[in-house]
């Protein structure tokens, strides 16, 4: 264009002939969607997370000269002390882990553990450079926070609280009992005592019965660190709930009173549910279903394998458990059960015949194409209304790992009542996994999965117990043998005991005239103090039956009567329960500064006393593996998509367009 002789000068021919140059090159170029690399470096500041023991021993055993209102300002001073290079974040803890400092002191129970779990689960795959624990190293919660500790990559900086001096005191460390006892057996407790500077003394140890006295036992102490385990014998001579007392007589100069009585409550039942629970070959589920079942006191369970089910009289039994039994090939078990009325659970897994089990039962159906298995979750269903589980309970059901269902596709009989659906990965299914069904009075169940193991192998690693699954196979076998002539108005607690930090819920169940479950009427409770003050609720409803949070109550007995009305008919029901205080706390006066010290060996850290908290910012900086962390982040983007570039395109285009026009060449 700008070669042949123009009206331009050579200046301009120059000019544009390049302008016009760098914009083929820039169009050219863009044809190839080249990279650009842009990098850029985020700086994270190391964390430093202070943690500070909120439970009420610190007060109560508090060394003189250590103000404790002072801790709590010197460890806040830390924020601006350490300044903008680090990021700090501030805890209380006692039972849980919470925000920010607290001067309170007034935590019932301590779970070391949990505080830490709570802080490395909160702050994961983040730069934690040091946590500083101020605490007294006692514990009346969880697990040994050593082993939690161990998950923490960072420096555990503790501050040493409490006292370590050993004082003169009696007390009951624990009681290890059955919360259940048959009428007119005796029953074996085992009170565990212990004692310090105390040696010469003789421990009376004095128990009643709902005031009554018992038994009385004397003990002499040989030495100033005394332990011992005092196994008893009592006797269960009445029917209902009855309150134990168990009192150490008070020595002279002893530092605490309250850990020296300690109650408990026995429920003495007159009856009890059998149980035969019938295998095909063993089974971790077996062990499983064993250890809980026999739990509660009011079920006597039998397992024993299929060929050898000649060596039982099955008429003897209130419940039938079937572990993948193949009835076809057990003509006596299977006429049995078709002829009779007993409850049967079927359960079903990785051996079951699929096509024997649809024939046997008609609560689940499964069209199985191969014999393998499948992971099912449990998903529970809100309509379901046989029975009330807690909040809790179906909370840590869903947190459990799958069992393992006969593969195929799933659908439930027409008077099935489904607990739980399958959820296959993330996926819910209509498939049930879990249903039950009353038909006539008589009551079924089928669960199409096995791994109950699992369930409570995993449930004791997070949760440090079993409550839910035993609250699970408890209500189950509760509702499955429950008598054609039960009560049609039933109200009870999930647990005759409860901590005075709980919430103390009351279940519902009424029946209509055919026994089927209703909550039509509207359910009124009263329920009553030792004092004899008047509490008045009403039941909300929960699928089929009702349920009341009566919310947190003081510590203390309390009677409760609940009352009705279906049609013409007035029905009532009451009953009685308990609320306990708390005073673990109470029960170690000796800080464990032993424990601080293995905590801060095994991270590198150290342990100060509370004197010495303005040293820690020192030893924090330095200290060597807490620094910040620099993120390198690399991010690549198409040339075409950078403006700039549209803008250098057009412009140069624009000017040359304008100096040409300009110059009479357009």
């Amino acid at each position: 264009m700008y070669k042949y002789p123009t009206n331009l000068s050579n200046k301009f021919r120059y000019g544009l002939a390049t302008a016009r140059a760098l914009v083929i090159t820039v169009i050219a170029l863009l044809l190839l969607s080249p990279l650009i690399k842009t990098v850029s470096y985020q700086p994270q500041k190391p964390l430093v997370l202070i943690a500070q023991d909120n439970s009420s021993s610190i007060t109560k055993f508090n060394p003189a000269g250590i103000k404790l209102k002072q801790v709590v300002s010197d460890l806040d001073k830390l924020k601006q002390t350490l300044g903008d290079k680090y990021d700090v974040r501030e805890f209380h803890f006692d039972k849980t882990l919470q925000q920010g400092l607290s001067p309170n002191f007034n935590g019932r129970q301590t779970d070391l553990s949990a505080a830490l779990h709570q802080l490395n689960e909160q702050y994961v795959n983040q730069n934690i450079g040091a946590v500083i624990l101020a605490t007294d190293g006692l514990y009346n919660q969880g697990a040994d926070p050593q082993y939690e500790a161990r998950n923490l990559k960072a420096s555990i900086y503790t501050i040493a609280l409490g006292d370590t001096t050993i004082r003169r005191d009696l007390l009951i460390s624990n009681i290890n009992y059955n919360k259940t006892a048959l009428l007119g057996n005796d029953f074996e407790v085992e009170v565990q005592a212990e004692a310090y500077l105390s040696a010469g003394e003789t421990m009376l140890l004095n128990i009643t019965e709902d005031g009554r006295s018992v038994l009385s036992k004397s003990i002499p102490i040989d030495a100033n660190n005394w332990r011992k385990t005092i196994p008893l014998k009592l006797s269960a001579d009445k029917k209902g709930l009855h309150k134990f007392t168990f009192n150490l007589a008070l020595v002279k100069n002893e530092v605490s009173v309250q850990n020296n009585t300690e109650n408990i409550y026995i429920d003495v039942l007159d009856a009890r549910q059998k149980i035969l629970l019938v295998y095909n070959s063993p089974h971790p589920d077996i062990a499983a279903l064993k250890q809980s079942i026999e739990n509660n006191r009011n079920y006597e369970l039998k397992t024993i394998e299929v060929s050898d089910l000649f060596k039982v009289k099955l008429g003897d039994y209130n419940l039938l458990v079937l572990h993948q039994v193949q009835l076809s090939n057990n003509l006596a078990l299977q006429k049995y059960i078709s002829a009779g009325t007993t409850p049967v659970w079927y359960m079903a897994g990785a051996q079951t015949n699929i096509l024997d089990f649809d024939l046997q039962q008609k609560l689940i159906k499964i069209t199985g194409t191969r014999p393998d298995v499948q992971e099912a979750f449990a998903q529970p269903q809100t309509d379901f209304g046989s029975f009330t589980l807690s909040d809790s309970t179906l909370n840590k059901l869903k947190q459990l790992p799958p069992l393992l269902a006969p593969f195929g596709s799933y659908t439930a009989g027409s008077t099935s009542t489904v607990l739980f659906k399958q959820k296959i990965g993330n996926i819910p299914t209509q498939y049930p996994l879990w249903a039950f069904e009353d038909n006539q009075g008589r009551r079924k169940a089928t669960l199409a999965g096995e791994g109950l193991w699992r369930w409570q192998l995993s449930e004791y690693q997070q949760y440090g117990n079993h409550n839910a699954l035993n609250e699970l196979l408890s209500q189950s076998i509760q509702y499955l043998t429950a008598n054609t002539n039960r009560q049609r108005f039933r109200v009870y607690t999930a647990k005759n005991v409860f901590d005075e930090s709980e919430h103390v819920i009351i279940n519902a169940e009424l029946y209509n005239e055919a026994l089927v479950l209703t909550n039509t009427p509207d359910v009124k409770l009263d329920l009553k103090d030792q004092k004899g003050k008047s509490y008045s609720y009403q039941f909300s409803r929960t699928g089929q039956s009702y349920q009341l949070d009566a919310g947190v109550l003081a510590p203390g007995e309390y009677t409760y009567t609940s009352a009705t009305q279906i049609g013409k008919e007035k029905l009532s029901a009451s009953g009685q329960l308990n609320v306990t205080s708390i005073d673990l706390e109470d029960r170690q006066s000796t800080a464990n500064h032993q424990l601080l010290r293995n905590l801060t060996k095994q991270s590198g850290a150290q342990m100060l006393p509370p004197a010495d908290i303005a040293k820690l910012p020192g030893l924090i900086r330095q200290n060597e593996n807490i620094k910040t962390l620099v993120n390198e982040d690399k991010h690549y983007s198409e040339l075409i998509d950078i403006k700039w570039v549209f803008v250098l395109i057009l412009a140069l285009l624009s000017t040359e367009w304008f100096l040409r026009k300009r110059e009479g060449e357009v």
